[in-house]
């Protein structure tokens, strides 16, 4: 889909890929160190930087020597496989990255094949984890099931990988059977987690809360189930879970027709008083505002065969995008907290449906995203910074994000 915002969103891309080509220069000594900066790391390391460059490589943007030397910093050292080992760190990470570069160049087949195998020993046994902790008919921790740490961002990685390989089949099946209702009664829905939002025990939720976001959230289990669905995949009982995840989003979607949206997440005293106050609304974000909702709302809609769904789902897209309000509540420039996710799920959402509304306040949006880019200096991670603003722009610019889909690792498609 071709908006105004196409030139300027390629030439600013450009600018920042060519600022983030060479190691060296974006981290003293050509290493990253530290935090999530760890080279595996997806959000904040080499991978995420990778990606970038695989990305334009794959498009005729990008050379696949810059490319390759950032997989070559990205592999270096133990892989991990272990219980840290997530979409967004170690072996599952370093995969995907891996399987979007073999996509183009059968240079890598060899290495993706030994993370394939790392990554399927992740995926079972965090598989057998679970099922065990739904035997004991306990709540789930964040980390069993959300996209970033647990197996609905491992069942996006195999589903995009290998729909048809058994692992993958696994993982929907688990997301099926999370979505089924527990033993009690009175615990509702089987998603709701013991914990705080940070994935903790804490004072501030006893009770624990109930999570919407793609990234910590059961949109990313919606998404996930619903991408599965629209490719055909016939797990049983995939259609119920979908429809049993958006019961739940119905039953606290705000709003109005016009300008609907969804609350990151509920405590279970609001869910008890039935009341989500209206200054909960959260940020536009992807990783628990409308960025993220709308488009997992889309994606089920479709997969239902519900148009009425699909058009709330575009019209909080809209709303959000048309209100100044809501855009100055989002500064940031990065894919998870900020502008670059907005402008990319706007981008995802306009061209699935053909919404030409949408993709007319693209030019706009993306205006603001570069003039915070042109007025600070940034880090340079894919998931906050100037790697993931660089490849929503590219996208943007070149009005394609061909398979396999390099969003995948957001759960937007």
């Amino acid at each position: 889909m071709t908006t105004t915002a196409t030139a300027p969103a390629l030439s600013t891309a450009d600018q920042l890929a060519r600022a983030l080509a060479a190691p060296e220069t974006v981290w003293p000594g050509g290493r990253p160190h530290g935090g999530r900066s760890w080279p595996q790391s997806l959000a904040g390391g080499a991978s995420g930087i990778a990606l970038l460059h695989i990305e334009r490589a794959r498009t005729g943007h990008g050379d696949w020597d810059t490319a390759h030397n950032w997989l070559a910093i990205a592999v270096q050292g133990e892989v991990s496989a272990a219980a840290n080992a997530n979409l967004y760190f170690g072996a599952p990470a370093l995969a995907f990255i891996t399987h979007r570069a073999a996509s183009a160049s059968s240079r890598y087949l060899r290495v993706l094949e030994r993370l394939d195998e790392a990554t399927l020993t992740v995926a079972r046994t965090r598989l057998a984890e679970a099922h065990r902790r739904i035997d004991r008919a306990e709540p789930p921790p964040m980390e069993e099931f959300d996209l970033i740490q647990g197996l609905s961002g491992l069942g996006a990685y195999h589903l995009s990988r290998h729909p048809h390989h058994e692992i993958t089949q696994d993982v929907l099946a688990y997301l099926v059977r999370l979505t089924e209702p527990m033993p009690d009664p009175a615990r509702a829905p089987s998603w709701w987690m013991n914990v705080a939002p940070t994935g903790a025990p804490s004072a501030d939720y006893p009770q624990g809360h109930g999570n919407f976001g793609l990234s910590h959230g059961i949109g990313s289990a919606l998404s996930v189930l619903s991408l599965a669905l629209l490719r055909d995949l016939a797990i049983p009982g995939m259609g119920d879970a979908v429809e049993r995840i958006c019961a739940w989003t119905d039953q606290w979607r705000q709003g109005d027709e016009i300008g609907p949206w969804w609350p990151g997440l509920i405590s279970m005293q609001q869910a008890t008083d039935g009341h989500v106050h209206p200054t909960l609304r959260p940020r536009a974000s992807w990783c628990y505002g409308v960025s993220g909702t709308a488009r997992a709302q889309q994606l089920a809609g479709l997969a239902l065969r519900d148009p009425a769904r699909v058009q709330a789902a575009e019209n909080a897209i809209l709303a959000t995008l048309r209100d100044p309000l809501q855009l100055d509540r989002l500064p940031e420039i990065g894919l998870c907290h900020g502008m670059a996710g907005l402008v990319h799920a706007a981008w995802r959402m306009a061209t699935e449906t053909g919404n030409s509304e949408i993709a007319a306040e693209l030019p706009r949006l993306t205006d603001r995203l570069i003039t915070a880019l042109d007025q600070d200096n940034h880090d340079p991670e894919l998931l906050d910074g100037t790697a993931g603003a660089a490849l929503a722009l590219h996208t943007l610019g070149t009005g394609s994000a061909p398979a396999p889909h390099w969003d995948t690792f957001l759960a937007l498609a």
